[in-house]
């Protein structure tokens, strides 16, 4: 996710770090170059162009920006859910921190609070298509027996044995176990959450009919705009297809909030917030540092 300060006019028209800029220069580019070829065979051809009325064309560009409207509205939905899942996990692993300080036997208080450091890992690794059991290795127990084919639930599952027989060997009561499995189920929500996030994408004909309809306008713009406009058509041509190639590429980034584009929701920044509330809370010291943007980006 990028961190910038309240950016001043400098800053809002040459930063590139958090720009779709990079993405999109090529086929910038290429529209610009056609435009002006477009213009220069005009120039030296007349005869050979008709005018073009820009009516269509304004009524075309109208509708694509409404429509894409609508699709970035669903793909910043996207985004914004799932950093309201991932705030849901803090809230629910620091009400368990909480309501588990009746356990009396720290070595077993450690291991169910380390158990959901384990998850946070894991579910974080999934989300980004690498190794969840190898994410949360380092902070299970050497006796947990998680099984590969769903990591989080595994080690959901194994955190609330622990308190079934912690409440069976009265160590805690039915009210308080109650409560621990409340948090666990809050937390197999957010699993849920993220992982329909990941897997269901926006319709593919629907983000097809965009691209499609986007590539058309901006290569036929130019026609349109030569005559009427001359040498200043490929400015304008420029500015409208980083407009919309811009759009577009803003929300194939955000349709998948978990991945490590630049625009991406900083699930590692939020899992190291998780790791400092437990460890705190089991007394150990030095913590692990704050994960800070490096670049104006945080990861």
């Amino acid at each position: 996710m990028i961190v910038h300060s309240r950016p001043d006019v400098l800053r809002v028209l040459f930063t590139l770090k958090g720009s779709i800029v990079k993405r999109i220069a090529l086929r910038c580019l290429l529209v610009t170059l056609l435009a002006a070829l477009i213009v220069l065979v005009e120039r030296r051809y007349p005869q050979m162009f008709s005018p073009v009325s820009a009516t269509p064309f304004t009524l075309l560009g109208l509708s694509l920006s409404i429509f894409m409207s609508f699709r970035n509205n669903a793909c910043y939905d996207r985004w914004w859910e799932g950093r309201k899942a991932w705030g849901k996990m803090i809230i629910e692993v620091r009400s368990f921190v909480r309501e588990s300080a009746v356990i009396a036997d720290e070595r077993v208080r450690g291991e169910l609070l380390r158990g959901l450091c384990g998850f946070a890992h894991a579910l974080n690794a999934g989300l980004r298509g690498e190794a969840p059991l190898e994410a949360a290795r380092p902070w299970l127990s050497e006796g947990a027996a998680i099984s590969p084919h769903n990591v989080c639930d595994g080690i959901l599952q194994e955190i609330g044995g622990h308190c079934s027989r912690l409440a069976q060997a009265q160590q805690i009561s039915e009210w308080r176990y109650t409560l621990l499995e409340q948090r666990l189920l809050g937390l197999s929500e957010v699993q849920a959450t993220c992982e329909r996030i990941k897997g269901t994408p926006l319709p593919f004909p629907y983000t097809l009919l965009l691209h499609r309809t986007i590539y058309i306008f901006c290569l036929l713009l130019p026609f349109a705009l030569a005559t009427p406009l001359g040498w200043l058509a490929p400015l304008f041509t420029t500015i409208v297809s980083y407009t919309f190639f811009g759009l577009d590429a803003i929300g194939n980034e955000l349709e998948d909030p978990f991945g490590r584009d630049e625009n991406d929701l900083p699930t590692d920044a939020l899992v190291r917030t998780l790791e400092r509330d437990v460890l705190a809370a089991l007394g150990h010291t030095p913590l692990p540092p704050v994960l800070l943007p490096v670049e104006h980006v945080l990861s």
